[in-house]
């Protein structure tokens, strides 16, 4: 997944689920200014601030190991 298509899932999970970024800050304890930087496009979220984000939202963040050509 590229970083628009996670910024993308979710803004469309915050906008599904009628949370304001301002609650979204509050529910996941990240910055209103790290959020609002990285549903920009601007910020360079850690893993930490992904998950943290991703919890409030009830997403899980997975990786996947791709196969070697």
């Amino acid at each position: 997944m590229h970083s628009k298509d996670l910024i993308e899932a979710i803004k469309t999970r915050r906008d599904n689920l009628d949370v304001t970024q301002e609650l979204l800050a509050d529910l996941s304890g990240v910055g209103l200014r790290t959020l609002k930087q990285f549903e920009s496009g601007k910020g360079n979220p850690t893993l930490e601030t992904l998950q943290k984000l991703g919890n409030a939202l009830g997403m899980e963040l997975t990786f996947t190991i791709k196969e070697l050509k």
